[in-house]
């Protein structure tokens, strides 16, 4: 079994900074892709941020230069360090992860965190 488990959300104010991790844990081989996503009510999850094995790294536009992505592969977590926060930035945030469970047979499977909250107050 995998396991990503989150933490690091809370309550910030506007203008303030906060940082998220993401460790995954179980049986795998490797880990390819790892991101953040965030869902805020009554809106569709959207990626935040995502970063290869090889550090690639992609941002959605609205947090660009705001937020930075990392991982630690070693320690098979990821990072999202969010600074300039708004409001606009209140939502559930997910990690997510593309694992190689088994490399002969390749087995590869997506797994999500069970994510945590960040509120930014006005």
């Amino acid at each position: 079994q995998v396991q990503l488990v989150e933490s690091g959300g809370g309550l910030v104010q506007a203008g303030g900074s906060l940082r998220v991790s993401c460790a995954a844990s179980g049986s795998i081989f490797r880990i390819d892709a790892m991101g953040w996503y965030r869902q805020a009510p009554g809106k569709q999850r959207e990626l935040v941020a995502d970063i290869t094995s090889s550090g690639r790294i992609n941002y959605a536009d609205s947090v660009k230069g705001r937020f930075t992505i990392s991982r630690d592969n070693a320690k098979k977590t990821v990072y999202l360090q969010m600074n300039s926060l708004t409001p606009e930035d209140t939502a559930v945030y997910y990690c997510n992860a593309d694992v190689l469970l088994t490399y002969l047979p390749s087995t590869y499977r997506q797994y999500w965190g069970q994510g945590t909250q960040v509120t930014v107050s006005s």
